[in-house]
């Protein structure tokens, strides 16, 4: 039956392999011969190679040998350069195996100048890229001679970035694409996700007769061999380092063939690696691998993999999509994973085939992560998802793009407006809110329009727009994205790594290999001489030269981890109402580690546990201070706002508020006043205090004094050409930045307050970071289902957010053993005149048996 929709040679080719065509291939390959299509599969289901297939069968029956210049044919998309290396390389194999006269080539960051003009010139058969350059390449002058004849366009891993703005970057470029190339079929490529229309509809032209893709699906595959660490050692009450883990991380490593260590942050992956070559007595291959390591270690590391010359490898999100290992048997994920599909995503690594079951081990770092790792497993086994929903497009994406398109060719704004709503996220913008950005591409804004340098885009005499000169296109080329990256000094090793001499500054800098790169802030936190572990290696800090922190290397027994703002990740909605189900209904505890049931237990004795569909809040004296902990599980973003607002309330309400500390599962706040006895009196009431009316005026009276909305209008303010950070031999320091951008933000408050931008930062804000909506959905549901328990000391639940506070978030050894004094300390405080206090807390501080 199937038969026929294959050549001969392609046959063959899957023959000589011990291969079958999976239905889910020849029916994306039936499919998109003539349709946009979304491809829904796991890991290991051949995804990638069934989304080039039409491309390769396509090019590999032209009839007359491919000549010099002819026209692109498919876009590959990929939102990971790593991912991009690695499908060129795949896909080199079966084309060189059926001698088929098709050229592939990448284009990335990393390519060289000179094979990105030549490309230009002469376009391959297919080429693999980014949204980044993608966005570069539709801004070219050249683009509809580049793309005309384009028949097909590929996006992998479309769940991972069609809901951010990348994705709308992308989308806009998806509807440029199909007016330059009316013939253009749209594929999609994407692990299981909770509603796949979403996805249908981002990849369909909404001003077409279809406004959804076709679907395919693939089987699920063999069921994930899932387990949690059970450890011999104590686990945690708080702390994020799993050290008491390392052990038994280090004996999976050494009996598994090869090993992936996902880990949630860079800081974090450092830590790991450190840690594992401390106990590698065997001298295995360990390698490291995340973003701000140089382009050419992570090569390295990427080459070893596919060679089977590595054992295991500590990663971050990096290598969370789609690149095939096939040796790779193990998946530890060190912390909770934050997801279930993120979860699913990082499981899938092991094996990568459909019809062999993916072994993974969870290593929760603390009490409250055993718990989110249960939930989590029982998730994926479940196959149930948690990715995030649709969500409109960003404006300053929007401005970004009108500019780009200006830079290609001039346009009516009719035309354009048109083109743009033809892209998913920005299917519903209003003819309003498209003029403001064009006028804001144009002149700036009201506020602005005085200034010239804000003029990117004229008008011309029959109406249409160009762009105003050539130096804005330069310009715009070096800004192009929607990544607003940290400001970061290179990390460079001085000559032989030894200490450098004095009068090193000129030859030191050409002298020393570099290393990657961390953030300005974390360096700005260190002295001379102060040790901190990058590269997987422990480095002396030992001059900051203009952009470059000169480093050698050394031996410390306490270096500073790295820190960085991104790669940290939200606990997902459906994880936690997973956790709170799971601690509110004891019948699953069986699952649980002992250690984590009997700490549950505690809690149930000496307090309450947290309803499934309400909220527990404790008070409790400690220290001359009053404490009010609130379990909320909605992630520290929802969390930290609400932190924000409830002091406000109850400095009104006279409680004297101090502080407080969030951390995903928790909040609490700590005062001067009462809260129990104020609780009684009703005088507030919690009820009132607890009220979503506090997202009106008291959301925008804090928003107005915060410095929150300044960093936020920042970086819409790069994102939308605005503020350039680069320009040609140099670029701007953090510092120029934020004067230049606070001096524009402040202007814009006073005289143009409807200005676009601050529509974007509102916007971002709101979802980004403050998770408005998730906090909204908290108070509402919390409503009348309020539980508060007046104690008399800390509850068992209240010890991990209570070590919160007032640490830093510093990795090592001195770390783990004050927190597990301090938890010592709150234990035993905990457990005064507990029923059955002196069985319990030995149980509760005592190292656990198997």
């Amino acid at each position: 039956m199937t038969a026929p929709a294959l050549p001969p040679r392609f046959l063959a080719w899957f023959s000589a392999r011990g291969w079958t065509p999976r239905a889910h291939q020849l029916e994306l390959l039936r499919r998109a011969a003539r349709e946009d299509a979304l491809l829904i599969a796991p890991t290991g289901a051949g995804k990638t190679l069934a989304g080039f297939l039409p491309s390769l069968v396509e090019l590999a029956e032209r009839r007359a040998p491919r000549a010099r210049g002819e026209a692109l044919h498919t876009l590959y998309v990929s939102p990971l350069k790593a991912l991009a290396v690695d499908v060129h390389r795949n896909l080199e194999a079966p084309i060189a195996d059926m001698r088929l006269d098709i050229r592939v080539e990448t284009r990335t960051g990393d390519t060289s100048t000179a094979r990105r003009q030549r490309q230009r010139r002469d376009p391959p058969d297919i080429l693999i890229t980014t949204p980044e350059q993608l966005a570069l390449l539709l801004a070219g002058k050249d683009a509809r001679t580049l793309f005309s004849g384009l028949r097909r366009v590929l996006f992998d891993e479309l769940h991972a970035i069609a809901g951010t703005k990348r994705g709308d970057l992308l989308a806009l470029g998806l509807a440029r694409l199909r007016r330059l190339a009316p013939e253009l079929r749209a594929t999609g490529l994407s692990a299981t996700v909770r509603d796949p229309d979403e996805l249908r509809r981002w990849l369909a032209d909404q001003n077409g007769p279809a406004p959804l893709a076709s679907l395919v699906v693939a089987p699920p595959g063999a069921a994930p061999d899932l387990t949690i660490l059970d450890s011999r050692e104590r686990l945690p009450w708080a702390g994020h380092s799993a050290r008491h883990a390392f052990a038994e991380i280090y004996e999976a490593v050494k009996a598994a063939r090869l090993t992936l260590i996902f880990v949630n942050t860079r800081a974090q992956a450092e830590y790991v690696f450190q840690e594992l070559w401390r106990r590698n007595d065997d001298g295995l291959p360990i390698g490291l691998h995340h973003g701000s390591l140089d382009v050419a270690q992570r090569r390295k590391v990427e080459a070893a993999m596919a060679d089977g010359r590595l054992k295991a490898v500590v990663c971050t999100s990096t290598l969370d999509l789609g690149v095939d290992w096939g040796d790779v048997d193990l998946v530890v994920n060190v912390g909770a994973p934050k997801g279930a599909s993120r979860l699913m995503q990082r499981i899938g690594r092991a094996n990568h085939r459909l019809d062999e079951p993916s072994r993974a081990i969870l290593v929760p770092a603390n009490r409250f992560e055993a718990l989110e790792c249960r939930a989590a497993l029982e998730a994926a086994r479940e196959g149930a998802q948690d990715t995030a929903p649709a969500r409109s497009g960003a404006l300053d994406v929007l401005c970004q793009h009108i500019l780009g398109m200006a830079c290609a060719e001039p346009f009516p704004a009719d035309a354009l407006h048109e083109e743009v709503r033809g892209a998913a996220p920005y299917a519903d913008l209003t003819r309003e809110n498209f003029d403001a950005a064009l006028a804001f591409v144009a002149t700036g804004g009201y506020a602005l329009k005085s200034y010239e340098r804000f003029a990117k885009i004229r008008r011309t005499a029959d109406g249409m727009w160009r762009v105003a000169n050539g130096r804005v296109g330069q310009t715009y080329r070096l800004n192009v994205g929607a990544i607003v990256e940290a400001d970061m000094l290179k990390v460079r090793l001085a000559p032989g790594g030894g200490k450098p001499s004095s009068g090193y500054q000129g030859p030191l800098r050409r002298g020393g290999r570099v290393l990657g790169e961390v953030e300005e802030s974390f360096i700005e936190m260190l002295s001379p001489r102060d040790t901190f572990l990058f590269s997987g290696e422990v480095l002396r800090l030992e001059a900051v030269v203009e952009d470059e922190a000169i480093v050698s290397r050394a031996d410390s027994d306490r270096p500073f981890a790295p820190s960085y703002a991104g790669g940290k990740f939200p606990l997902s909605t459906h994880l936690a109402m997973r956790v709170r189900r799971l601690i509110a209904g004891r019948e699953g505890w069986g699952e649980l580690p002992g250690q984590i049931a009997e700490w549950l237990d505690l809690q149930r004795a000496r307090s309450s546990l947290p309803p499934p569909d309400g909220l527990l809040v404790e008070s409790f004296p400690r220290g001359g201070r009053h404490y009010l902990a609130l379990y909320l599980f909605e992630g520290r973003l929802a969390h930290t706002t609400l932190g924000m607002l409830l002091t406000r309330r109850m400095e009104r309400a006279g409680l004297k508020p101090q502080g407080f500390v969030a951390n995903d599962y928790a909040l609490c706040v700590w005062s001067l006043g009462d809260p129990a006895s104020a609780f009684a009196r009703g005088a507030p009431r919690l009820d009132d205090l607890l009220n979503d009316d506090m997202l009106g005026d008291d959301l925008e009276e804090w928003l107005e004094e915060s410095a929150l909305m300044k960093r936020t209008f920042r970086n819409c303010a790069i994102v939308s050409g605005l503020i350039e950070r680069n320009h040609l031999g140099r670029r701007k320091t953090g510092r120029q930045v934020r004067i230049s951008t606070d001096l524009i933000y402040n202007v814009l408050r006073r005289f143009e307050p409807d200005h676009i931008l601050l529509k974007a930062a509102r916007a971002d804000a709101a979802s980004g970071l403050l998770d408005l909506e998730r906090l909204a959905d908290l108070l509402r549901r919390a409503r009348g289902r309020i539980v508060h328990r007046a104690l008399d000391r800390v509850s068992p639940l209240a010890v991990p957010i209570m070590l919160e506070i007032g640490r830093e978030t510093v990795y090592g050894e001195a770390q783990d053993e004050t927190l597990a004094e301090a938890a010592a300390a709150l234990v035993a405080e905990v457990m005064a005149d507990a029923p059955a206090a002196p069985a319990m807390a030995a149980r509760a501080l005592r190292r656990p048996a198997r």
